[in-house]
Parts: C-alpha cells; structure tokens; sequence
C-alpha cells in the first residue's frame, strides 16, 4: 500500500498526473472558481472529487454516464454550504444536524458538514482500489468538537465505490449530538426503474411540507393522491409531477433486512446500485425532482435519521448521542453496477 499527502501546492489551473498505473489514474486540478478538484480514474470511469472541500463527489462518470443530477452549476463554488454549489453527486449532510432545518431548529441546510474546509487529505493506493481521504476537526468554544474523517474507494476495473465517513466526539466530558446522511445526487432516468429488497409498504410519503417547498394547486393534488393510495414511486414515468419535489421516508429498515439493497434500472439495460448496512443507516429517504433547471432520482438516501431537521429526529427518538471519545463508522457502496 502507497500513501501520497496532499497539499494545496499540488493543484494548479493545469491538469498535473499525481498517479499513475496500469489500472489508476489519479490527476489533479483546479476548477476556475479556485475549487481544488482530483479525478480518480480506473478502466471504466472516473470520479471527480473535491479533497479539500468536504470530500464532496463532484461527479461520478463510468461507462460514458454521468450519474450526477441535472442541475445548474457549471462548476463547484466555494461557499458557506450546500446551496452554494448543489451541483454534486453527493455530499456528507449533518453531522450535528442533518436535512431541512425545521423553524426549531438553529442550523443551515443540510448542516455544517458538506462545505467544511478539510484539514488534511492524502491518496492510498492498495493492488486493486486507489481510496481519497480527508479529515476536519470541528470545535466550537462551549460547543461540540469532533473529528470528521470522510473518504472515497474506487476498485480496480469497477463502476461501483464506497463511501466511508468516521466520526470521534473529541470532547473528553459531554455527548453530542450525531445526524448523517450520504446524500446522493443521482440523475433522473426516464422509464426508470426502482427496487429494493424490503415491502414497499415500508416507505411513506413525507407529511410536511418544508419551508423550501412552495406547492402549486397540481401539486397538493397529486400528492394527496399519493397519500390516498400509499403508492411507492418505483417507476419514473410521471416527471411532470414531481415539481415541487416528491420524498418518501422509510421506517426502521432493520426490521427487514440487515443489508438494504437498491437498484435504479434503465432502460438502456445499466443498473445502478445503492447498499448498506441498517445497522448503520436504519432510515432511507427517496427524493424526486424534475424541472427545467433541476433533475434528480435519489432512489436512496441512507440516514441515520430522516432529514426533516434535528428537532424531528430528537421527537421521533432516532438523534444519536455521541459518548464522549466514541466512534461511530458507516460505509455506502453505490455506482454503476452493470
């Protein structure tokens, strides 16, 4: 196994090989927005990641498919969070609070996590992957302080990779409070089709209407039909309903399956996958949007809660509390499976 620290002296406007073997390609950049980006690539495609700005998956290109979302940023911004550059495939949402932030709550969308300037970031190289890893020591004086340590596997000769986050509660006295969830951007497919391996009975429209939501009469219409029916959205086939954005919440998948599997299946016969642990992410949260700016199927967010805000999670009894000196690791493997 090779290890290579980065520093910010190995990003330039040109594009610089870092690494290069018979089945990984590793170069650096940096975007025109002054946003450091790396692209990790194997034989059948590549990702582009940011390692010093949240450890976010710009984009996610195998067999010719970009997997990311439509959306309307031609690159990434630097910003304060997630709104200012939600252009990516996929982003670490929380981790003291996760989601949309209700009127109780005191934090921004998604939390303090996504945009976070990383500290330190190096490339591991074993025989068959190449693995980013970046890491931000969160504190706060009469506040939480954490160790937040994202990272990245790509394997050899693969369209699928892992998505790794550990946390550490470096307070040496009190809890705190954990919400994560793997955001991830997936595009919209047209005729798509979605299955998991748990009763679509287990998956419920979302109740509320959050505040970024402003539903049209059309709307209010067809998800009250939603409601009325219980129906799973499984196949893609009605993108003129789904502006505003339809969500579903599943229950506590641990009651099902140990391993929540999921594919989105297109018609041009490539399955894209999505799995984990329940142990580790006992909700998932299906988004769907589909306008002239925005197109994305988020078949399946994991979470360790739904993200409808800390102050929910903390109701429904499912906001962790992080022992003093604990860690706590989750892994979602996700691509292009075929």
């Amino acid at each position: 196994m090779k290890k290579i620290n980065l520093s910010h002296e190995m990003f330039g406007k040109a594009d610089f090989t870092l690494y290069q073997d018979e089945k990984f390609k590793v170069t650096t950049f940096v975007y025109p927005s002054g946003v450091e980006g790396l692209k990790l690539a194997n034989e059948k495609g590549y990702l582009v990641v940011l390692p010093f700005m949240g450890l976010i998956i710009w984009d996610a290109v195998f067999a010719g498919i970009s997997l990311k979302m439509k959306d309307m940023f031609s690159q990434p911004l630097p910003g304060e969070g997630i709104a200012d550059t939600y252009g990516c495939f996929q982003f670490t949402s929380g981790l003291l609070g996760n989601g949309t932030p209700a009127p109780e709550d005191d934090y921004q969308l998604h939390g303090e996590a996504p945009t976070s300037k990383m500290d330190h970031s190096y490339l591991e190289i074993g025989e068959d992957y190449v693995e980013i890893h970046s890491d931000f020591e969160y504190v706060k004086g009469f506040g939480d302080h954490y160790l937040s340590e994202p990272s990245v596997r790509l394997h050899e000769n693969s369209g699928l990779f892992d998505i790794k986050l550990n946390v550490t509660n470096l307070s040496k006295y009190q809890p705190m409070p954990l919400q994560y969830m793997c955001h991830m951007n997936y595009a919209y497919v047209e005729n798509g089709e979605i299955t998991q391996n748990f009763p679509d009975e287990a998956m419920k429209l979302r109740q509320t209407i959050p505040s970024h939501v402003h539903p049209t009469p059309e709307w209010l219409a067809y998800n009250e039909e939603l409601k009325k029916s219980g129906k799973l959205i499984n196949k893609l086939d009605d993108s003129s309903h789904y502006d505003p954005e339809i969500v579903f919440f599943s229950e506590d998948l641990r009651k099902h399956t140990d391993q929540a599997e999921f594919r989105m299946s297109a018609p041009e016969n490539h399955n894209f996958l999505t799995k984990f642990k329940t142990a580790e992410f006992p909700i998932v949260t299906r988004w769907l949007l589909f306008n002239a700016d925005q197109q994305v199927a988020a078949f399946a967010l994991p979470g360790t809660s739904t993200p409808e805000g800390r102050a929910a999670a903390v109701k429904a009894g499912t906001l962790i509390q992080l022992k003093p000196g604990e860690k706590r690791s989750f892994t979602v493997t996700t691509g292009l499976e075929k």
